[in-house]
């Protein structure tokens, strides 16, 4: 028998919930989604699960994970219920509930908490330039082996077992038998959704933020590559160089974009942020900057009398590397990839 928990909602409002429990489900919120079909009711039934308190069967669902929060339903609410934020939410909410340290649902509930772990790294890093008594090619060499170990740790460490986490709460628990060759055969979805997020297109109205989405992630995933693996900043290779101004100019562009809509408030998605996603938007426009900037102070001669300018750049890519990637928002586009894939294994199943 299902589980059902009157007190969820308050609990679910410390990840950013408003007012959902206002709904009399009338369906407008369903009726009006351009990803609603008779086999998905978008949102309706993720609200009504939610105002239940059914843990479980949120916790078994991607439903929230196939929103793209075009904010349609919130804006034709008629009872101000917020179903666009609310969906949001549960997504912070499911990624608490994948993370095997805690942390992320930490993170999500406390800003202070947040800034101490933002501090504490940043302390890291300054305490690690003074014990190398600010020498600035024993930094910028370990920096660079830095990166290379913060990607492999977080992966193996955090997002791989949070991966199978989620996989076992969506297909394992629920009891779904799929073979291993339709896993391989479907392999094709997380990867087409990883790189191309191609779901959102079937949001009204979401075109231009598609493309600066797409363009978003080959731009990060592109620089990721060109620091650490071709060595940017080590490198005097100037296709390397030109390349990585050109991606981490594109990476500045877009997001300045996104913080300045943010700052707006126009759009439903930008009207209710919560503090992961102004860490989110900030600290990649921070990382296309400081690594352009970095770049620029090598090639004008100039870095090793401002030293402070890779420190900036190192705490920056530190903090996003340590808590952004692991605990924050950046998550969400990979357990929506994994969404995509587990939807797909599902409906073959089916």
């Amino acid at each position: 028998m299902a589980g059902i928990d009157p007190k969820f909602g308050e609990a679910l409002k410390n990840y950013g919930a408003i007012n959902f429990n206002a709904c009399y489900n009338c369906g407008t919120c369903t009726a009006v989604c351009s990803l609603s079909t008779p086999e998905n009711s978008f949102p309706r039934e993720m609200v009504r699960l939610s105002v239940l308190g059914m843990e479980e069967e949120l916790t078994a669902s991607l439903k929230p994970w196939l929103c793209y929060y075009c904010g349609e339903c919130t804006t034709y609410c008629p009872q101000t219920a917020h179903p666009g934020e609310l969906m949001m939410s549960l997504r912070r909410w499911l990624t608490s509930k994948y993370d095997w340290t805690g942390l992320s649902g930490l993170l999500y509930r406390s800003l202070p908490l947040s800034i101490i772990a933002f501090v504490l790294v940043a302390i890291g890093v300054i305490s690690f330039a003074v014990s190398q008594q600010f020498n600035q090619e024993t930094i910028m060499h370990y920096g660079h082996y830095f990166e290379m170990i913060a990607i492999g740790t977080v992966f193996l460490v955090v997002l791989l077992p949070n991966i199978i986490r989620m996989w076992y709460f969506v297909i394992q628990k629920p009891g779904k038998k799929i073979s291993l060759m339709t896993y391989l055969k479907t392999s094709g979805e997380l990867f087409v959704h990883m790189f191309t997020q191609k779901r959102s297109l079937g949001c009204d109205d979401n075109k231009f933020r598609w493309f600066e989405h797409l363009v978003l992630v080959f731009g990060y995933l592109m620089l990721l590559f060109t620091t650490v693996f071709l060595d940017w900043f080590g490198s005097e290779n100037l296709f390397i160089i030109v390349l990585g101004y050109i991606e981490s100019a594109l990476i500045f562009i877009i997001t300045v974009d996104f913080v300045y809509s943010r700052i707006q408030k126009k759009r439903e998605v930008s009207k209710n942020s919560q503090p992961s996603d102004w860490f989110f938007v900030i600290w990649l426009l921070l990382m296309g900057l400081t690594a352009l900037l970095v770049r620029l102070f090598i090639d004008l001669n100039i870095i090793q009398s401002n030293l402070w300018m890779y420190l900036v750049h190192l705490t920056v890519l530190a903090q996003w590397a340590l808590i952004i990637v692991p605990f924050g928002k950046w998550t969400h586009f990979l357990f929506r990839s994994f969404a995509m894939y587990f939807e797909a294994l599902l409906a073959k199943a089916r």
